[in-house]
């Protein structure tokens, strides 16, 4: 038989584009359209509702970048039109192809009442269905000018990512204000029409059912009347009938539709914005669920809903009915999508605690899932924080996107370090931006990879990022295929009711075991210095700010434990590391107010931390020195103050053929006339670090112009050619102690380090300030270590992570750019080596056997800056300052305390005494990562601690405070167990990287 199918589409193509979506709103007449044009930030609604307005026309251009304009739209309904459908049309200058990339609007009812967002894809607002004729109609717009800077490729550099930097020229012109007649038997024909043709595409030439199709389409396209389509939409519907009657196959693969507008917490547009683009969404979506009974949905990101409730009452009460009703879910359970590679264990565990408990606090609605639709890749330490936050399930679909090997399962369970497991699902329609088109739907059904087992998947349904959320289209499209020849089945659910099921149906799904590696944005491990400095910083403040705090609290009455402010202090920091803040993936106008904000943040840190420890010190002259680490140093307790003693000493001394040595009796290191570590001696070992030829604390250059996605990639071709910074301008003693002060310039950029050997360390601390000025470029620090390791350690939330330093398989060549957070270990058996950092998370480890001895140099470079220009032009420009340390000689356990140690310096200041811990450990396996008092205000001390060197542990903790009870909790401090009594101290036994969480009652 003839294949006719590509001129049916052809035909079909045509017809819907030239007749019959045009014959939707058949009549329309003007409205009348004024406008005031706010001179700044966006006002209140009442604000921009009162405000006076001067007349514009449809044509004319309108907001400049980042504006906002509030449009009045007023009319009447014709008289004639009684008895129809009426919409109003507002096109503020929408192009259709990027929803949620451009400019946006609320409308409102002149009582400031929500109605529903504006977008390319949702220009409509119902006036009535039917109308009267002769109503009065006027509404109001808060309309943002947001520029388009997304254009996909090529990425061009732009200024307009800064309200500071921004041209005022207006963007957009106002194309189309009218009242129209809204023909829902022609919409109606539209969607079947788009639906069958979509899946008549999909289908084989051999299959019956495609011909079924075509024919229909056949004949209903001869059955319309193309002169009056408004006439003849419904004859030409029912030559439809018998195709859309026809029930899909018992084995078709299932499809749970969830609602879902992914909207970036700040991307290419800043957070303030982002706080309008949530209240547009959901106006949107608590509007569609009032028309369409069979629609769920889901939201995530508690900062989000919070946003919602402070900002926009009027939205919250829509949502708050809503989710009453059970058809608009808060989902995922944390506080935002946050990156899961760099934030620390606490900042981990703290996402899950405050998301969850918000939602449990606002609407008694516990999630059981995590839902990171767009997160870049999951780090191995992840499972074990989601189930002991009480959640059990883990939704993403970012790994789809991974360049050189196809992830091998869409559901499985995924293991992480310590042997948790979490039932896991990626959709396999490869979007988190499902329109339910027929494409999408047969692509989920075909690509899944676990046909035979299991047939659910998931498809996130909707435009994000402002574009809208799910539309009446999607729904209407879903509808036809719940049951539909040919097609998967399509219904409506919540993702606990899609989890449920999956689950149900998979008795013994296969296990992914360690992290799930994104081969994709690497780069982002690198990118806005400044940013990941700040979070960092951060992260140990508040550790800091806890643990004295807790401890004065317990110790003082007249101390007050500052719950609100620590509560409100952990909530910036964690929405600072939302998947396109922290990996310094937004615009400039992101990473200024985050590094202003994260300036602010350190200070009241150090404020509380400061008036806590005065308040712990006391009257006196003794000098004291607080430790915050969880391991002893110099003699001052874990947690606690005492003075120290000073008896050990180190060296400097002029190295023959130039330049320096630096001794301290544990170390011996050697500095070369250009400034490079040529040497770096394990004394006690007797053990060289560095590899015989090859130089360390080597800056290496690459030029940087991945193919796509500036500021997230790093691609692998940038090794091809490196150039090595081994001039220097000066090589001197410092300034102080043993110390050597290095001075390098290249391009127009300029490096000053200095490298230090403290008494009585077994650590090389190097600190280097770059100025920086390139563009386009990579800096790496570069130790080539004589160290033949076939895997290496990096750390991770609550552990450590094992890579492959060898590139045997194609999953081990394409992880050329790792994370960690404090260290990096490289270990022989009986000897390794660590570095560790107080900043930098990307890194990337290679091995070369040398020609000289056949030994092996194990090379480990940290990457310190990047140069991207696009979203921020001037990404990373200026001075940066990082500390390493080298640590020759280092076991696990080593490079988790000098880890510490760089992180959380010690503080001093005098007082009358020693301060006691409140909690001392005596098993350095053990790290406690939190001790806080409890967040619900009771004046219980709850510690948490883990498992850190990879085995099993045994330890007794020690309590500084009076206490008889005690109970082992869940992240959010609810009890697991029963409480078990104590009289001070608690023997513990944990597995490898165990987490747990004891609540201590105090008396």
């Amino acid at each position: 038989m003839h294949d006719d199918r590509g001129l049916v589409e052809a035909r079909l193509k045509r017809v819907l584009d030239e007749r019959i979506r045009p014959a939707v709103y058949p009549e329309s007449v003007p409205l009348e359209v004024a406008v005031w044009n706010a001179p700044g930030e966006p006002v209140p609604v009442e604000e921009g509702l009162a405000a006076p307005v001067s007349p514009v026309a449809v044509g004319d251009m309108w907001g400049p970048p980042w504006g906002t304009s509030w449009f009045r739209v007023t009319g009447t309904v014709p008289r004639e039109w009684a008895g129809r459908s009426v919409e109003a049309i507002l096109d503020l200058g929408f192009d259709e192809n990027m929803p949620g990339f451009q400019c946006e609007g609320l409308v409102y009812r002149p009582d400031g009442t929500p109605v529903k967002g504006l977008n390319p894809r949702n220009q409509w607002v119902r006036i009535g269905a039917p109308v009267d004729g002769g109503e009065e109609v006027r509404l109001h717009i808060e309309a943002a000018s947001n520029p388009v800077l997304l254009d996909y490729h090529p990425f061009l550099p732009t200024q307009l990512g800064d309200i500071e930097t921004s041209h005022q020229d207006p963007l957009y012109k106002l194309t189309r204000m009218d009242l129209a007649v809204f023909d829902e038997t022609v919409w109606r024909l539209v969607i079947d029409l788009e639906v069958l043709g979509e899946l008549m595409e999909e289908l084989p030439v051999e299959s019956g059912r495609r011909w079924d199709i075509l024919r229909a389409v056949d004949r209903a396209l001869d059955t319309l009347d193309l002169q009056d389509v408004n006439g003849t939409a419904g004859k030409a519907r029912s030559c439809l009938v018998d195709v859309f009657s026809k029930g899909a196959e018992p084995s078709a693969h299932r499809i749970s539709a969830v609602g879902h507008a992914h909207i970036d917490s700040a991307w290419l547009w800043p957070l303030r914005e982002t706080v309008r683009k949530v209240a547009r969404t959901t106006s949107n979506m608590t509007a569609l669920l009032d028309d369409e009974p069979e629609f769920v949905f889901s939201m995530s990101q508690a900062q989000q809903w919070a946003w919602i409730k402070e900002h926009r009452p009027e939205v919250w009460a829509k949502v708050v009915k809503a989710v009453a009703d059970g058809r608009f879910v808060p989902a995922g359970g944390m506080w935002v999508e946050a990156d899961t590679n760099m934030p620390g264990s606490e900042a981990m565990a703290r996402q899950f605690v405050h998301g969850k408990r918000f939602f449990i606090d606002e609407f008694g609605v516990e999630n059981d899932e995590a839902w990171l639709p767009d997160t870049f890749g999951f780090a191995a330490g992840l499972p074990q924080i989601i189930k002991a936050a009480g959640s059990k399930w883990l939704l993403t679909q970012k790994i789809s996107w991974s360049q050189t090997n196809k992830f091998p399962h869409h559901t499985f369970q995924w293991e992480g370090i310590d042997g948790t497991r979490i039932f896991t699902h990626f959709p396999p329609v490869d979007t988190y931006n499902c329109a339910m088109k027929g494409s999408e739907i047969a692509h989920a059904a075909k690509n899944f990879k676990d046909k035979g087992v299991a047939r659910h998947s998931l498809a996130p349904t909707g435009w994000g990022d402002g574009g809208g959320g799910t539309t009446r289209e999607m729904i209407a499209k879903a509808a036809r295929l719940r049951n539909l020849e040919g097609s998967a089945q399509v219904v409506w659910e919540t993702p606990a009711e899609f989890f449920a099921k999956a689950e149900a149906e998979y008795a013994n799904p296969p296990v992914w075991v360690g992290e799930l590696y994104l081969e994709l944005h690497r780069a982002t491990l690198t990118s806005q210095a400044k940013t990941k400095q700040g979070n960092r910083r951060s992260e140990h403040l508040l550790r800091e700010a806890e643990l004295w705090s807790a401890t004065a609290a317990v110790r003082s009455e007249e101390f007050a434990y500052p719950y609100a402010d620590l509560d409100r202090i952990w909530k910036t920091v964690l929405l600072h590391q939302f998947h396109d803040i922290l990996p310094g993936s937004s615009i400039a106008w992101v990473h200024r107010e985050a590094e202003k904000t994260y300036a602010a943040v350190a200070a009241e840190l150090t404020a509380i931390i400061d008036r806590a420890q005065r308040a712990l010190a006391g009257e006196g002259e003794e000098p004291l020195v607080f430790n915050a680490a969880p391991h002893a140093r110099h003699g001052v307790a874990a947690g606690g103050a005492s003075s120290v003693a000073g008896d050990a000493h180190s060296e400097l001394s002029a190295r023959p053929g130039g330049g320096f040595t630096l001794s301290n009796g544990r170390l011996r290191v050697e500095i070369d006339e250009r400034g490079l570590l040529v040497s770096a001696y394990d004394v006690l070992a007797g053990r060289e670090a560095i590899a015989p030829g090859s130089p360390a604390n080597l800056l290496q250059i690459h030029p940087d112009f991945p193919n796509m996605w500036d500021a997230w990639d790093v691609d692998a071709f940038y090794r091809n050619t490196v150039t090595d910074l081994v001039e220097a301008e000066e090589v001197a003693p410092g300034e102080a102690g043993a110390s050597v002060r290095v001075v390098r310039s290249f391009g127009s950029s300029r490096v000053t380090q200095t490298l230090t050997l403290t008494p009585g360390s077994s650590r090389l601390d190097i600190d280097t300030e770059v100025d920086w000025q390139e563009t386009e470029k990579f800096l790496k620090l570069a130790f080539p270590l004589d160290v033949h390791a076939e895997r290496y350690a990096s750390e991770t939330q609550f552990g450590h992570f094992y890579r492959a330093t060898h590139t045997n398989t194609s999953w081990e060549a394409a992880k050329f750019e790792a994370c960690n957070h404090r260290f990096v270990h490289l270990e022989e058996p009986g000897w390794g080596v660590a570095l560790v950092t107080d900043s930098t998370y990307g890194h990337d480890v290679t091995r070369t056997v040398r020609a000289a001895d056949s030994g092996t140099t194990t090379t480990l470079r940290v990457s310190l800056l990047r140069a991207p220009r696009f979203p921020d032009p001037e990404t990373d420009q200026g001075l940066h300052r990082f500390r390493h340390a080298l640590v020759p000689g280092a076991t696990i356990g080593d490079a988790v305390r000098e880890g510490y140690g760089v992180n959380l310096p010690e503080r001093s200041l005098p007082g009358a005494g020693p301060v006691e811990p409140l909690v001392a450990v005596d098993n350095d396996a053990i790290v406690v990562t939190a001790v806080k008092l409890a967040d619900d205000g009771s004046g219980d001390v709850v510690v948490r601690f883990h498992e850190a060197a990879g085995g099993r542990a045994r330890g007794r903790l020690t309590l500084g405070f009076s206490t008889e009870r005690f109970v082992a909790t869940d992240l959010l401090e609810r009890p697991l167990a029963e409480p078990e009594s104590t009289e001070g101290l608690v023997e513990v036994t944990l597995r490898p990287f165990e987490l747990r969480t004891l609540r201590f009652e105090r008396v």
